[in-house]
């Protein structure tokens, strides 16, 4: 894997991948232990200046009845929310401040997790964020999100 040179903050490399399912994808190492523990959630921008989100539903990420975890769920969408919203945080650091999220479909084993969405609004300090989560194509979860900003990112 080859390693990009952009910083997220402190300690967090973007990783662009040339090989693979996910060549000319990227992800974010190292600035955030629990995504790295369920990730890595990989994204790209599209020729239009969106951003596509993306992972494959691996055992790890099941709950008891065979499905994936909303946690799980929830998690990469907390992750796609940051992405989406990049462009407009631009040299900010930013935290979640209110998530909603309604799932409306079954992610199984295998499936490939995708999600799109768009910056409704922002403004001076806050960056508001509406998104659909697909697997295999499928609707599985809409969500909509708050980003407060911060300070500057460290770097």
């Amino acid at each position: 894997m080859d390693g990009g040179a952009e910083q997220r903050q402190q300690g967090d490399a973007l990783v662009t991948l040339t090989e693979g399912e996910w060549a000319g994808w990227s992800f974010w190492k190292g600035g955030d232990p629990f995504e790295d523990l369920t990730g890595p959630f990989y994204w790209r921008r599209d020729d239009d200046g969106g951003v596509r989100c993306a992972f494959r539903a691996e055992p790890r990420h099941m709950n008891g009845g065979g499905f994936m975890h909303g946690g799980c769920l929830m998690t990469f969408a907390d992750s796609c929310l940051f992405e989406i919203a990049r462009p407009a945080l631009g040299e900010r650091f930013g935290v979640t401040a209110t998530f909603s999220s309604e799932f409306i479909g079954a992610v199984p084993l295998g499936s490939l997790v995708e999600c799109t969405g768009e910056v409704t609004r922002g403004g001076r300090s806050l960056i508001f964020v509406r998104a659909t989560v697909t697997a295999d194509g499928e609707p599985a979860m809409t969500f909509s999100g708050v980003i407060k900003r911060t300070g500057p990112r460290n770097s």
